[in-house]
């Protein structure tokens, strides 16, 4: 049994589909067989394997299919190389009426570039049934001159399926006049003939009914149906004759509109109306057929009625009836077969099945840049091609497995020549020959041999603390040489620990375009400076990478209030103090001692009475916090004096505490002697030991401060081999450590005693000493100046400077941390 017909049962079609691999594939043809209106995802079979690529080198060759056709209908698994199904597959659509519907597809294979043809039948399946064109058919017969054996062309039907599919058979139904005779045409169509088997009687049936089923070959069969109805006539014995019962003409291609192929002639015995002949084409003259030649019904011409085109169809046959005018009218038939003969009327055709667009500057002589059909569908000499490639180009066009290729022939370098145009010269051999040109762009890539550059040596960042998390700290911006993907620009954050957490949890960067944002809100308190290295990677292979070091300082917002340190207060701060009855103007009823967290005009403190009541008899120095007695107290006064203070900062807004004094008046033998205003830095125990625990918490800082900038250093020592600058300067020209720029600073009040210490980062230019002691200058001459602790810009003038330069700037910037004690 033959192995396609075999494969028409849809039992056995995929049984079939696997069979018929295998025949293609021992004949040295890849070949699959697949039936139509498979479902998506249905195996057709595996190309990866058919082709001896292995599993493990699918990803790295990534195959696909070339097809411009027929690409949709099926698709390349990548993880198995198995050919699926993509889209529903109508044979019909495709191949039409065509026996065989075999579809060309072209796989290609990446890494190295490779072209393997793919031939894949469409199997049919019996899903359309015969139809006829007319569902009525009406058939008039003369009685008299109708004989039995007389035959009657009737309908054929159409089935959109091919082979036993088509259709296989006409039945009639039983009637004692008229049997079915079916003839057997050259192409395999069948022809059903009406035949009388006895002499129709008007008299005695003037109509017969007939049904003529039309059943084709599949499993299970379908069937359609065409009701026959028979008029029985008279008279009109004789029936047109044509003088040939075949004419066979010849035509070149591009023949004009309206030419003239072919007269016919044809005659009628009979006289008057019935031997008037019309001319028409009959039901068995295929649709294409009709569309492109016309038939004159008087004279028998037929014409040229659309573009005749060689190359879509060669041969057509065309079948001709002649019908009198009689009743009731007689025809006759004939055949015209028309063979089309070529002209070079067909430029040839180019098609790029695969190109590399760009091709790596150290590819080696003879690699494949891209494969290409050329085609020309006129025949003979007008088909065959020869092919040019534009001069000095370092390429050549070699032949490979019935295709073309272009492939190197020559040195490449992208400086000297980035970019090559080819000009592709395709030309016949007719005359006159036709010629086509195609021309392809090829880039010539560069390898990646060029790291990622930061447009700066080092960053600064400036972040007032208190920030809302996502707060935008900086840019970096970084430059690669390279070009396409080697050029992609990473950016991320050197992974290191900031005070035992992860620097991720305190900075984030857009990996796109380098914007570092704030993870938290930071506290100038806690921490002032973060040091954080960014890393920028292309996406080259291998991937090549630098760093920057980005400073990030946090300026101080004025977010705490001042806290009473001295005298000792209950919690609604209020603080009693006693003086003698007999006090004169200036005495010292009490020295308040106040902190302030914050640090520079935030930690500036003043104090100021608010009782009004009370300034007759008190005042208060604004800085040091003294309160003494303006004139002496009278007999007559009252024991008890409340005195309402208030602390506050500098800051915008100022934060301020209220203290509440109450100051009573005893006996002059009860009160004791109130320790002077040097009492706290001269005397060995002060009140509370408020003074020892300062110098000891300063001398404490100090050391810090000093192993903890002595570690940096060694640190930024060793590390200024792997920068281009020293990752310890916060500017780009300066190459101090913070530990020469770290002084601290001490602040005493008018009677010497200690008002708070304050260590700052200096520009890298002062020439301090290690401790410096800034006294107020005389109490006549107090003002809030006297609290500047160095001469040097503040913080804030260098943020704003920084924010009116720009992060890009490498200037000095000053940083100072105040601990107010």
């Amino acid at each position: 049994m033959d192995i396609r017909g075999f494969c028409q049962c849809w039992k056995w079609q995929v049984v079939c589909s696997f069979l018929l691999c295998s025949w293609g594939w021992v004949s040295g043809q890849l070949r699959y067989s697949i039936v139509e209106e498979s479902e998506p995802g249905t195996l057709v079979g595996n190309v990866a394997q058919d082709l001896g690529i292995k599993r493990a080198e699918l990803s790295q060759r990534r195959i696909h299919l070339r097809s411009e056709k027929y690409q949709r209908y099926f698709s390349v698994n990548q993880a198995n190389g198995g050919l699926v199904v993509k889209d529903r597959i109508d044979r019909e659509s495709l191949c039409g009426s065509s026996p065989s519907c075999l579809l060309q597809i072209e796989v290609v294979a990446e890494n190295p570039v490779e072209l393997f043809t793919l031939e894949i039948e469409i199997l049919d399946i019996n899903d359309n049934s015969p139809s006829f064109l007319s569902n009525d058919r009406i058939i008039n017969i003369s009685e008299i001159f109708a004989s039995p054996g007389a035959q009657f062309a009737l309908e054929i039907a159409k089935d959109l399926d091919v082979g036993v599919n088509g259709v296989s058979q006409y039945t009639l139904n039983t009637n004692p006049y008229f049997s079915l005779s079916v003839k057997n045409r050259k192409d395999g169509t069948l022809i059903p003939q009406l035949i009388l088997e006895k002499v129709l009687d008007r008299e005695e049936k003037q109509e017969h009914h007939l049904i003529l089923t039309a059943i084709d070959g599949g499993e299970p069969a379908r069937s359609g149906t065409c009701r026959i109805t028979i008029i029985v006539l008279d008279i009109n014995d004789n029936a047109p004759v044509f003088n040939q019962s075949v004419y066979k003409i010849s035509i070149r291609e591009n023949l004009p509109l309206n030419t003239v192929i072919l007269t016919l002639n044809a005659t009628d015995q009979d006289d008057g109306a019935n031997g008037e002949i019309q001319f028409s084409f009959d039901d068995h003259t295929s649709e294409s057929a009709l569309e492109i030649f016309s038939l004159n019904e008087q004279n028998g011409e037929i014409s040229i009625n659309a573009h005749v085109d060689f190359e879509e169809q060669s041969f057509y046959e065309l079948s001709i009836k002649a019908i009198d005018k009689g009743f009731p009218s007689l025809q006759g038939n004939c055949i015209v077969q028309v063979e089309i003969k070529d002209v070079n009327d067909n430029q040839p055709d180019i098609t790029f099945t695969s190109v590399t667009n760009d091709i790596p500057e150290n590819a080696q002589l003879g690699d494949v840049v891209g494969y290409f059909h050329v085609r020309d569908k006129d025949s003979g000499k007008n088909g065959e091609i020869k092919l040019d490639l534009s001069p000095n180009v370092p390429f050549k066009i070699k032949y490979l497995k019935n295709r073309y290729a272009f492939v190197s022939d020559g040195s490449l370098d992208r400086e000297e020549t980035p970019q090559y145009t080819i000009e592709l010269t395709a030309s016949d051999l007719g005359s006159p020959p036709l010629y086509r040109k195609k021309r392809v762009t090829i880039e010539v890539s560069d390898i990646n041999d060029n790291a990622p550059v930061f447009t700066q040596s080092t960053y600064n960042a400036f972040i007032m603390e208190n920030s809302d998390p996502g707060t935008l700290l900086c840019t970096v911006s970084a430059t690669d040489l390279d070009e396409g993907v080697n050029s992609d620009l990473v950016y991320s954050i050197v992974e290191s620990q900031i005070d035992g957490s992860s620097v991720s949890s305190f900075v984030y960067i857009h990996s796109n375009d380098g914007n570092i944002y704030a993870q938290r809100s930071f506290d100038y308190e806690q921490i002032q400076v973060l040091q954080i290295t960014i890393k920028v990677e292309d996406s080259g292979s291998p991937q090549l990478s630098s760093t920057v070091p980005v400073f990030i300082f946090i300026l101080d917002t004025n977010d705490n209030p001042p806290s009473l340190l001295y005298p000792e207060h209950s919690e609604d701060l209020i603080v009693h103090e006693r003086i003698p009855k007999s006090t004169s103007a200036g005495y010292l009823v009490t020295k308040l001692s106040a902190v302030d967290l914050d640090s520079g005009h935030n930690a500036w403190l003043v104090f100021t009475l608010i009782d009004p009541i009370s300034y007759s008899s008190f005042q208060v120095s604004k800085l040091t916090g003294e309160v003494r007695t303006v004139r002496g107290l009278q007999e007559t006064e009252n024991m008890e004096q409340q005195l309402v203070i208030s602390i506050s900062d500098q800051g915008t807004p100022p934060l301020s505490t209220t203290v509440t004094v109450l100051v009573s008046s005893g006996a002059d033998e009860v009160i004791v002697e109130r320790p002077k205003s040097g009492d706290f830095l001269t005397n060995s125990k002060p009140p509370s030991d408020m003074t020892l625990y300062l110098i000891i918490s300063l001398v404490a800082i100090s050391l810090v401060s000093l192993v903890t900038f002595m570690i940096l250093l060694v640190k930024c020592l060793k590390d200024s081999y792997d920068y281009s600058s020293s990752c310890c300067i916060l500017g780009g020209s300066q190459s101090k450590s913070y530990t020469d720029q770290y002084q601290p600073a001490l602040y005493l009040n008018t009677d010497g005693t200690l008002k708070y210490m304050e260590v700052r980062m200096v520009p890298p230019g002062s020439q301090g000493q290690s401790y410096q002691t800034i006294l107020p200058p005389d109490p006549e001459h107090q003002d809030f100046s006297i609290v500047q602790s160095l001469n040097y810009p503040q913080l804030k003038d260098v943020y704003q400077e920084a924010s009116t330069e720009g992060n890009s700037s490498n200037d000095s910037r000053n940083v100072s941390s105040n601990f107010i004690v």
